[in-house]
């Protein structure tokens, strides 16, 4: 029932159901014109019917709605008679008691056989004529009190109703002609069964045009992701999201109680309650019944027909009818291919599950591997391996279950399932303790671990032990750190590795000689590879580690991999002369020793790389697309993914992002076929950054959000939230972007990042300090910034920051408060583009971007200097910063024509139009707003409509546009010269309170909302000289009607 009891599993927010909510709002708007409404809302148990209404409901009444609830009861098979609607009409008694009873009166008698509370019950009538004359009297009165105001009539758990109910509400659906009344009514879907009494009904109001009916669907992990925030009032991590929704299957009740479950200490498992509840409608079932659903529940999340006959040994016909109603108790489903059988819902299964006898479990696994042993045709081939590692380990066979489960791990590598692979791989160690030696002996390594030592050695002492050489335990730990590192289990794959290389540093238990240091040396390689991602420092301890393992030992496959991380590492971290010549090194010695194709494709990847970024960039990139051939065509997934991350990546910083954008989608399929989790989140972040380029930024924002919620690992989470701070400072939502920047910055860290990642940080630090008006701590930034220095390859990151940088000073151009270090802090500036390269066209026009800010910051800019970076950015795929370059343009434009008819202002209004419509497409409102202020002072239209011809008497004057007199000229000029009232009072002889007035108008003309920002103005739109200089003793933020010192217009 709808009531007000608060539960603290309850999610205060509303979560989902829009479309469902609009229809009811449309039926709600409908009932005003006179027009009766009736819906029907249907949905599983728990699926959200009550919030709904509740939530609608509150909204209607909010809005003058009357609000009648009535409930119908369970009592044995059917209802209490005419339950809800007695309850509806006692409340529309109860609140609009004159009109009741002037639309009972004379019938007082006859309605009492639905509200007693009536009287008694009249005599005469009975049978048909008497329940007709009833439903008659009820739905006049209902048009009666719905004649002058909105009525919403709802009536729960239809699947309850007795026959009198479900008549009357039928009637009342077909015969409801007028009033603003408005009946919803809900049932339970999974409650209908073949023979159901409501089933047709349901049917019959289907056929009438005036009654909807709603299908509530469960919720998608987006919609438990916001349902479990409102619960935990607090954002749940990805991977209890992704739990939870996999055992609710979104199911709002199920949410709510396993929140409850996990609040109270009950992390896996049910909850005594909701196993109970979960189980009525089996314990319901005959005793044949509930055999099959356990022996279901056990087999699997769907059961093939044939696999559970061969286990369940029953006569055909005796089968079938247990399924029968199981199915009809809406406990198992068909399965979709129709061979078998599902659960309706997960936590069925799991409530069965949790029910068997300890001994009951293990003997129902037996009998299913059994069974699928005797015949692997009762599944499909590609879940036979599976499935059968799965039977012998619930069935607690150790000996039997090692090798299937082994077995399992080699075919969900071969279909690049690596998440599926690790699970088995950890199973498999767990299990190998309680097999007897004798069984371990037999088994070699069906799998491979890239580069591994006992693969990859030849014969011979002190060279490895050959490729079939007894499978150990060690070999199990390397091929679980691959499959975890490949699948995104990285915390668990370095820790697997680092117990690894603690096993190999103790005395070996058996007396045999395992090649050490080659095993030793792969395994800090391993953790090198994930270390950074999991928080463990940079990797290169560990690299260092494992070149001293290798130094002085024969030449080896080993050395390569070695050299060929060492050279992907310093790419990363310190590009530059040392990276490539480590790059090179790696590609010779990897074909010295003829080493393994991933060894060599990636120390090819690494130096195309580097090539690219030392300006050698076709043969590079020629390069680095040979790389990917080569890896797709060996079939070689961790090179695949590495490509797909770097090539876009490279193609991004030389301007090319529609290439990139195009290249990942490809990226993005092959990912996805192979497994590649991990890799995938940085495709997506890589995506982010390319369609953000283009000014495709709804679609980045999704492509963050999708690399952020993949795996949660730390560099693509916080890849992403820089995505989202860049969109929401150049969308004007500072909250969002500080809050974005201060996210990104925990998830990659500040301090000793990759400058792939440090520098894009500091960019958004500098710009957010910026926009608030903190101009020295944006200096800061910057200073912070080159102090690190910018090494060799990283100019596509270090120029948006000189941008920035430069954009900072030239806004703050005429803010006293922004003059101390200025002119330093542009020397800065301009040193540190002197010294950063230009290879491509899109640095060539940020460079150009750059000197044209710092010169208009110094009141020197010329249009030249603007048309020469609009014309650099036109041809570029970059549209956002296009029409910030437009804005500056325009200003350029028009403050040398000032407002003169002439080519000058057409070309500025132009500009402006073209900024303008990128910016309102973009949401990008700050800058859309720069430019309608920049053509209202100008009084330059942007219509697209031919404007009109000027007056004779248009005053050519930029001053004189704006409206000032001289004496406010005056009052301007001494303003930019960071005077206070009182001493531009002194100067100009005039009242300290006149001051103030003409203060207050200057700052009304120019649109402005602080001194700070008329003085940035009028040094934009060249309204005063050079001024007069000094910053007065308080500046333009202090004195009376001061402001804070702000940046941009």
């Amino acid at each position: 029932m709808l009531t007000d009891v608060e539960h603290k599993s309850v999610s205060p927010v509303f979560v989902g159901r829009a479309t469902e909510l609009d229809t009811l709002r449309r039926a709600l708007t409908g009932v005003r014109t006179g027009e009766p409404q009736a819906l029907l809302i249907g949905g599983e148990a728990g699926v959200g019917k009550t919030r709904l209404l509740e939530e609608f409901t509150a909204e209607a009444t909010g809005q003058g709605a009357l609000v009648a609830l009535g409930a119908c009861v369970e009592s044995g098979t059917e209802g209490l008679p005419f339950a809800p609607f007695a309850a509806v009409l006692r409340t529309l008694r109860r609140l609009l008691p004159e009109e009741f009873v002037a639309g009972a009166a004379g019938q007082e008698g006859e309605l009492a056989r639905l509200l007693p509370d009536l009287g008694e019950a009249a005599l005469g009538r009975s049978g048909e004529e008497g329940t007709a004359r009833l439903f008659d009297l009820t739905a006049r009165l209902l048009e009666h009190l719905a004649a002058a105001r909105t009525v919403v009539l709802v009536v729960e758990d239809l699947h309850w109703a007795d026959a009198s109910t479900r008549r009357l509400i039928a009637y009342l659906f077909r015969t409801l002609r007028t009033g603003r009344l408005l009946v919803l009514a809900s049932y339970r879907a999974d409650d209908i069964h073949r023979r159901h009494p409501l089933r047709p009904l349901l049917a019959e109001l289907d056929r009438l045009r005036t009654v909807q009916r709603l299908e509530l669907p469960r919720f998608n992990r987006a919609e438990v992701a916001g349902q479990l925030a409102g619960i935990l009032s607090a954002e749940p991590d990805d991977s209890t999201v992704d739990e939870v929704f996999a055992r609710s299957e979104g199911n709002a009740f199920f949410v709510e109680e396993l929140t409850v479950a996990a609040r109270s200490g009950c992390h896996a498992g049910l909850t005594d309650s909701l196993r109970d509840l979960l189980l009525v409608r089996v314990e319901a079932l005959p005793e044949r019944s509930q055999h099959l659903v356990r022996l279901a529940a056990e087999a699997g999340p769907t059961t093939e027909y044939a696999l559970l006959a061969a286990v369940a040994r029953l006569p055909e016909t005796d089968l079938l009818d247990a399924l029968r109603a199981a199915v009809g108790a809406h406990i198992l489903l068909p399965s979709e291919d129709g061979d078998g059988y599902r659960f309706r819902h997960a936590l069925v299964r799991e409530a069965v599950t949790d029910d068997l006898l300890p001994g009951e479990r293990t003997r129902i696994g037996r009998q299913f591997a059994e069974a699928l042993a005797a015949d692997p045709t009762l599944v499909a081939p590609d879940a036979y391996a599976t499935r059968l590692a799965g039977y012998w380990y619930r069935a607690h066979d150790a000996a039997k279950a090692l090798p299937a489960v082994l077995r399992a791990a080699a075919e969900a590598r071969r279909r690049h399932a690596y998440a599926e692979q690790f699970t088995l791989l950890e199973r498999a160690m767990e299990l190998w303790d309680g097999v007897p030696e004798e069984i371990r002996g037999a088994l070699r390594s069906a799998d491979h671990a890239e580069v591994y030592p006992h693969l990859t050695a030849r014969r011979g002492p002190g060279t490895g032990e050959g490729p079939d050489a007894p499978l150990r335990y060690l070999h199990l730990m390397a091929d679980a750190t691959v499959a975890g590192r490949l699948c995104g289990q990285r915390e668990r794959a370095y820790k697997i590795a680092k117990k690894a290389v603690r096993m190999l540093g103790e005395p070996a238990s058996n007396g045999e000689s395992w090649d050490e240091p080659l095993f030793a040396a792969w395994f800090w390689v391993q953790r090198s590879r994930v270390a950074e991602s999991v928080g463990r420092g940079d990797g290169w301890q560990e690299l260092h580690t494992a070149q001293e393992l290798v130094r002085g030992l024969p030449p080896s496959e080993m050395h390569a991999e070695v050299l060929s991380c060492v050279a992907s590492w310093w790419m990363l971290h310190r590009p530059g002369p040392e990276a490539y010549a480590a790059a090179e090194r790696a590609v010779q010695y990897a074909r010295m020793v003829g080493a393994d194709d991933a060894v060599e494709l990636a120390a090819r990847g690494t130096l195309a790389g580097l090539r690219i970024d030392s300006g050698d960039i076709d043969t590079g990139l020629a390069e680095l697309r040979e790389v990917l051939a080569d890896a797709l065509r060996r079939e070689s997934p961790h090179q695949i993914g590495r490509c797909y991350v770097n090539l876009p990546s490279h193609l991004e910083g030389i301007g090319r992002s529609a290439e990139a954008a195009a290249l990942i989608e490809q990226g993005l399929k092959e990912s996805d076929r192979y497994g590649l989790l991990f890799t995938t989140t940085f495709i997506h972040a890589n995506h982010a950054e390319s369609l953000l380029s283009l000014g495709r930024w709804d679609e980045a924002l999704r492509s963050a959000d999708a690399a952020a919620g993949l795996t949660g690992q730390a560099k693509p989470a916080g890849m992403a939230a820089h995505t989202r701070t860049v969109i929401a400072l150049a969308r004007g939502d500072l909250d969002t972007a500080v809050r974005q920047d201060a996210l990104a910055r925990s998830r990659v860290g500040s301090h000793g990042a990759m400058p792939q990642h440090a520098l894009p940080l500091a960019t958004a630090r500098l710009s957010i300090a910026a926009a608030e008006g903190r101009v020295h701590d944006a200096r800061a930034e910057l200073r912070a910034a080159a102090h690190t220095g910018f090494p060799p390859g990283t100019q596509r990151y270090a120029w948006p920051l000189l941008v920035a940088a430069a954009t900072t000073e030239s806004d703050a151009r005429g803010l006293p408060g922004a003059e101390e270090g200025r002119a330093d802090h542009i020397a800065l500036v301009r040193r540190l583009a002197k010294n950063l390269v230009t290879f491509v066209p899109v640095c060539e026009a940020q460079a150009a971007w750059v000197r044209a800010e710092l010169r208009r910051g110094e009141g020197q800019d010329t249009v030249d200097d603007w048309a020469d970076t609009h014309q650099r950015f036109l041809p570029l795929e970059r549209p956002w910063d296009l029409a910030r370059v437009a804005l500056r343009y325009a200003e350029a434009l028009l403050a040398d024509s000032g407002t003169r008819p002439g080519p000058g202002r057409t070309q500025a209004a132009e500009l402006l139009r073209s900024a303008r419509a990128t910016a309102r497409r973009l949401a990008a409102r700050p800058l859309a707003d720069s430019i309608d202020l920049l053509a209202r002072r100008a009084r330059l239209s942007l219509s697209t409509r031919p404007a009109p011809a000027p007056r004779p008497d248009t005053p050519t004057d930029p001053a004189e546009a704006l409206g000032l007199t001289r004496r406010e000229r005056e009052v301007l000029t001494l303003l930019v010269a960071g005077r206070t009232n009182r001493h531009i009072a002194e100067e100009l002889f005039i009242s300290p309170k006149t001051a103030s007035v003409h203060v207050s108008h200057i700052l009304a003309k120019l649109e402005v909302s602080s001194r700070g920002e008329a003085a940035a103005v009028a040094h934009r739109l060249r309204l005063v000289g050079g001024g007069t200089g000094g910053s007065g003793s308080e500046g333009a933020g202090g004195g009376e009607g001061g402001g804070e010192v702000g940046v941009g217009v």
